[in-house]
């Protein structure tokens, strides 16, 4: 069974509510998920799972941003996908974060998910197809 990590930072409660249904999707699909916060993970409990979600909001500067560039360099060759929400903007962040990991030879295993605000139920089902997209 694939054992999938979903790591996420929230500061408003709309990427938590996203990953919960990340985990929602890895579970319908039939694999292992645990919900871990940013500043429970780092680069040393990458190889223990065979996928990784990566949630955040605005690409966190003091716990998520750190801990992403800690793990960049384990994470090319495994499965990654990338959701998060936003409050402002256009949502360029995504962009820049996916352009970030293109560079670092990470291969994301499905379209990211992004919500402006709280996610609404059309976020929330892709939130739960990146899900099965990493199993």
């Amino acid at each position: 069974m694939s054992k999938i990590a979903v790591v996420f930072w929230t500061g408003t409660g709309n990427t938590s509510t996203m990953a919960t249904a990340v985990v929602e999707g890895i579970k319908e699909a039939g694999a292992e998920a645990e919900l871990i916060s940013a500043a429970d993970f780092g680069a040393a409990k990458v190889k223990e799972f065979d996928g990784i979600a990566l949630g955040d909001e605005v690409l966190e500067e003091s716990e998520f941003a750190p801990m992403f560039d800690e793990c960049k360099p384990e994470l090319p060759g495994k499965k990654v996908a990338l959701f998060g929400s936003y409050g402002w903007g256009t949502g360029e962040w995504m962009e820049n974060w996916e352009a970030d990991c293109a560079a670092s030879g990470i291969k994301l295993a499905t379209d990211s998910v992004i919500a402006n605000e709280m996610p609404d139920e059309e976020a929330l089902a892709a939130c739960k197809a990146l899900g099965a997209a990493l199993v």
